[in-house]
């Protein structure tokens, strides 16, 4: 958790290009293809220099590397969508992160979740990559013994302290030499975790004490008469002294007195911001376009609701009696119909999941990214508000004249950005999608009670509702603009049948507590500020994590290991020497009766 970075025996920070980390969880595009997925990336990260048979050689060259040509033209797949296989899928995760030919690759796992064959064909072509001068540090899950064979070095560790560090091959010939010989038919993998893990213990003494095996019972095996803790030390003690650790230092002091050894740093992003901005946007519009969750199945609801909402309230007329009809079917559409925006929670997540470990990587930066999102989704947000405000406002005979249509067609589109907008912002905040719907809804939910259908605006208490939650509320100045463009110049009949005229202008001021001392177009502008602002505080939030998070975490490290220096077992002595504290045996050996199944 703590000390230096060298690279070549010299501090250095790990910059973009030189190096590379591939996580262990797969963080794809589900929608898009293989060969759009590397294609995407090439054009975000080489230089603009390259001319586009220059990028489509580079792709081409990295499927074939990486053994992705039957799949290329697959899509990955998602919740909808069938796709490539968990090792394609790996494989592919490591194609984008050799594009650069970075000459330090990281990977966490890369064989988790797989089949035998599948990992052995992962880590058979990491050996290839590592062929062509690079080097490759990878963490490995209980790898068999054909991939073990793959390795050309091991590094054992246990507990934090070194046990082994040297060619793997000579790893089964250290232990040996320590008094812990390999079994023949034991994986050497297994063999190596059983001498440095303790959860072994408990599971041996349970399996002897079921007496389903009969191997531990052999007095000529080492390990079954000393305990995992007691081979450790021994290991480590016999390392520090052994010809192997002094072969590993040599090797750093040769390489840490060789001058010239120095890495050319690259810079963030070799190509241009625009074209990031076209790249990023295309790409963001085809997954989009190819995901029925992210707008068509919300487009679909928005017309089916717009139809309810239009036969409900169809041709509510000058009446009396339609002068709060007017005002709910408005309310509705203004809190209601962008509160279903929340659906796209689930998809939000997965393309910043994308994003974090495409800027981990420094593929582009913030700014970019929340630019392209806005461009890339506001054909669908305006295919949505035509759709929704063309329904409703022909089948309910709002104010007639094409001036208005186009108003509520604005109105509504500004506030459905500023919804998605502040969706976005929440995601960016909560670490999974069932949090941020939860949190994202109660938001909604509070901005729609102080927009003004629920209690009028100068009824809201004057602390904090009133001043300044309402003024900050997009669902105030959007349902405010609505009735303004709907109402003003329109005159409806009065309580009495026959008496005089109500104008919109009175009803506006008198029964919906709406102020006049600014145009509609006024309201528009301030829905449009405050989807800005949100945008804003959304790229804000983005680079306030990435400065902070090196902090937090060198503060949960500290807290950390303080906790761990409190555990027994980093104590010199035991904490428990009474017998009453040793590892328990099964219930069934305590009891006498053992198993009848052997």
């Amino acid at each position: 958790m703590t000390g230096n970075v060298l690279l070549n025996g010299k501090k250095k920070r790990l910059d973009y290009g030189s190096f590379a980390y591939v996580t262990q969880e797969d963080i794809l595009l589900g929608t898009l293809t293989v060969r759009e997925t590397i294609t995407y990336s090439a054009q975000l990260r080489l230089p603009s220099s390259l001319t586009r048979q220059d990028i489509d050689g580079i792709v081409e060259g990295t499927i074939t590397e990486m053994g992705l040509q039957e799949c290329a033209d697959r899509l990955i797949g998602n919740w909808h969508l069938r796709g490539i296989s968990g090792g394609e899928k790996k494989r592919l995760s490591i194609a984008l992160e050799i594009l650069t030919r970075p000459h330090l690759l990281f990977l966490d796992e890369p064989t988790s979740g797989l089949d035998s064959a599948s990992a052995f064909f992962v880590i058979q072509t990491l050996r290839n990559v590592g062929r062509d001068g690079r080097t490759i540090i990878s963490a490995i899950h209980q790898p068999s013994s054909e991939v073990f064979s793959l390795f050309d070095d091991l590094f054992l560790l246990s507990g934090g302290e070194q046990v082994y560090f040297g060619e793997a091959k000579m790893a089964a010939k250290f232990f040996a030499e320590v008094g812990f010989p390999c079994p023949s038919r034991r994986n050497p993998s297994d063999h190596f975790l059983r001498c440095i893990n303790s959860d072994f213990d408990i599971v041996a003494e349970a399996l002897k004490g079921s007496n389903r095996i009969t191997e531990l019972q052999n007095t000529l095996d080492p390990l079954a008469h000393l305990p995992t803790a007691q081979i450790k030390t021994l290991l480590v003690k016999k390392y520090r002294s052994s010809d192997y650790a002094a072969k590993a230092r040599a090797r750093i002091r040769e390489i840490s007195s060789i001058e010239g050894l120095v890495i050319e740093k690259k810079h963030s992003g070799e190509a241009k911001w625009l074209t990031q901005l076209s790249t990023l946007t295309k790409r963001s519009v085809v997954n989009m376009s190819r995901d029925l969750g992210y707008y068509w199945l919300r487009i679909a609801i928005y017309v089916a609701l717009s139809i309810c909402v239009g036969s409900i309230f169809f041709d509510v007329g000058t009446n009396y009696n339609s002068i709060l009809a007017r005002g709910a079917c408005g309310g509705f559409i203004s809190g209601f119909m962008t509160f279903m925006s929340i659906g796209g929670f689930p998809s939000f997540i997965e393309e910043l999941k994308v994003f974090y470990r495409e800027r981990r990587n420094g593929h582009y930066g913030v700014a970019v990214y929340i630019l392209s999102n806005f461009l890339s989704s506001f054909p669908f947000l305006t295919v949505m508000s035509l759709s929704t405000a063309a329904i409703t406002y022909y089948m309910v005979k709002f104010h007639p004249g094409i001036s208005h249509f186009m108003y509520v067609s604005l109105d509504l589109i500004s506030s459905i950005a500023t919804v998605e907008s502040c969706m976005m912002m929440i995601a960016s905040l909560v670490p999974n999608f069932m949090m941020g719907v939860i949190i994202g809804a109660g938001y909604i939910g509070l901005l729609m009670m102080t927009a003004g259908y629920f209690r009028l605006l100068p009824d809201l208490p004057k602390i904090f509702w009133r001043y300044p939650v309402s003024y900050i509320n997009y669902g105030a100045w959007a349902l405010q603009g609505a009735y303004k463009n709907d109402m003003v110049g329109l005159e409806f009949d009065g309580f009495i049948p026959g008496g005089p005229k109500l104008k919109g202008d009175v009803i506006l001021t008198s029964m919906l507590g709406i102020h006049l001392d600014h145009s509609k177009w006024w309201d528009l502008a301030a829905v449009i500020m405050i989807l800005i602002a949100y945008r804003l505080l959304f790229f804000i939030i983005l680079k306030f994590k990435e400065r902070v998070s090196p902090l937090f975490r060198t503060l949960y490290t500290w807290r950390t290991l303080q906790h761990m220096k409190k555990r027994p077992s980093f104590r010199k002595t035991s904490a428990f020497p009474s017998k009453r504290h040793q590892v328990l045996h099964s219930l069934s050996s305590q009891e006498g009766l053992n198993s009848p199944i052997h």
